[in-house]
C-alpha cells in the first residue's frame, strides 16, 4: 500500500523543500481528500509566523478543513514526510482523518508509533490507520541536508 501514496508523498516533499528554502524544518504535508485528490498541501512555518503550532501537518488539516467547509475529515489521507509529534498526532485524530502516512520516522518525537501512539491509544473515540516509511529514505535525507548545513556555519 505504502507505494500508492509515493505520489502525494512527492508533493509533501515538495513542500518540505520549500520550507527549507525559507529557513523552516523541511517538514511538509498533504491532505487527500476520499478521491485522492489534494485538498491542501503546507510546509513548516513556524519561523515567519512566530506560531509553535504552524507545523506542516497543522497548516494542512487547517487548509483541507476550510477547502472542505467542515472541520471532520473523514475519508481523508494526511500524509507527511516525518512522523507526527503529539500536537500533530492529536489535531490528525481530532479532525478524524482516516489515515495517516508518514515517511521518516522520529525516535526523538514522533507521536505515531515511534516514542508514543496516540493514534493508536484505545482509549480515544477515533484511531486513524497508519502507514508508515514511505520513500523514507529521501525524507529523511532532506532533513539530514538541512540540519549538516546549519551546523556548518
Amino acid at each position: 500500500m505504502s507505494s500508492a501514496y509515493g505520489e502525494a508523498m512527492r508533493l509533501a516533499l515538495a513542500q518540505a523543500r520549500l520550507a527549507a528554502e525559507r529557513g523552516e524544518v523541511p517538514v511538509g504535508a498533504v491532505v487527500l481528500g476520499e478521491g485522492g485528490e489534494v485538498l491542501a498541501a503546507a510546509g513548516n512555518d513556524r519561523e515567519a509566523t512566530a506560531d509553535p503550532t504552524a507545523h506542516a501537518e497543522v497548516l494542512a488539516l487547517r487548509a483541507a478543513a476550510r477547502a472542505r467547509g467542515a472541520w471532520r475529515l473523514g475519508g481523508c489521507t494526511l500524509v507527511v514526510t516525518l512522523e507526527p509529534c503529539t500536537m500533530c498526532a492529536g489535531a490528525a485524530v481530532l479532525a478524524r482523518v482516516d489515515r495517516i502516512v508518514y515517511g521518516a520516522a522520529d525516535d526523538k518525537g514522533g507521536a505515531v508509533g515511534s516514542l508514543w501512539d496516540v493514534v493508536r491509544d484505545r482509549r480515544l473515540n477515533h484511531r486513524p490507520e497508519v502507514v508508515a516509511g514511505v520513500l523514507a529514505e529521501e525524507c529523511g535525507a532532506v532533513l539530514k541536508e538541512f540540519f549538516a548545513s546549519r551546523r556548518i556555519r
